[in-house]
C-alpha cells in the first residue's frame, strides 16, 4: 500500500513540474487540396454541325437523318434440278408372295366371292350403278311415302297464301 501511495505522490509531483521539460507537441497534419483533374465537360451551348439538312418546326430545329440505303437483294440460288430415277419395277407376284400367305389369300378370295354372290350380279353386263339403283329404290319409296304428302301440302298452302295476297292488294 505504501508503494501505491508513493507512486501517486510521484505522479502528482510530475504534474506540478514546469512545462519546459514537456515534449514538443506533435505537428498537426496539413491537408493539401488534391490536384484538379480536368474533366471533359459537355457544354450544351456549343452549336453542332449536323451532317444532313435541318428542318425548322416552330422554335425547334429537327434533324432528320437520311435513310440508310437498303442492301442489295440477292435472290437465293435456285434449287438443284431433281435427278429422275425410274421407280423400281413392280412385280405383283413377288409382292403377293411376300405379303400374304397362300392360306390368307385363299380366305380373301372366298370372301370376295361370297360378296359378289350376295350382290346378285349374274349378268356380266350388269354394273355397280345398276345394283345400287336396285338397292336404293325400296328405301327411296319408303321415304317418299312418309314425307311427300307433308311436303306437297306445305308447298300448296304457301302458294295459296301468295296468290290470295296478290288478289287482295
Amino acid at each position: 500500500m505504501e508503494e501505491i501511495l508513493a507512486s501517486i505522490r510521484r505522479i502528482i509531483s510530475e504534474d506540478d513540474a514546469p512545462a519546459a521539460e514537456a515534449p514538443p507537441p506533435a505537428p498537426e497534419p496539413v491537408f493539401e487540396p488534391e490536384p484538379a483533374v480536368e474533366e471533359d465537360v459537355l457544354d450544351l451551348t456549343d452549336p453542332i454541325e449536323p451532317p444532313a439538312p435541318i428542318e425548322t418546326l416552330g422554335d425547334l430545329d429537327v434533324y432528320t437523318p437520311e435513310p440508310e440505303p437498303e442492301p442489295a437483294y440477292e435472290p437465293p440460288p435456285p434449287p438443284p434440278e431433281p435427278v429422275y430415277s425410274p421407280p423400281p419395277a413392280f412385280n405383283r407376284d413377288e409382292v403377293a408372295e411376300t405379303l400374304v400367305g397362300d392360306h390368307a389369300a385363299g380366305l380373301a378370295a372366298s370372301a370376295f366371292g361370297s360378296l359378289s354372290s350376295a350382290l346378285l350380279m349374274p349378268a356380266n353386263g350388269r354394273t355397280l350403278e345398276d345394283v345400287v339403283r336396285e338397292l336404293l329404290r325400296p328405301l327411296l319409296k319408303e321415304w317418299l311415302d312418309q314425307n311427300l304428302p307433308r311436303i306437297v301440302e306445305s308447298k300448296v298452302e304457301e302458294e295459296v297464301h301468295r296468290i290470295s295476297r296478290g288478289r287482295g292488294v
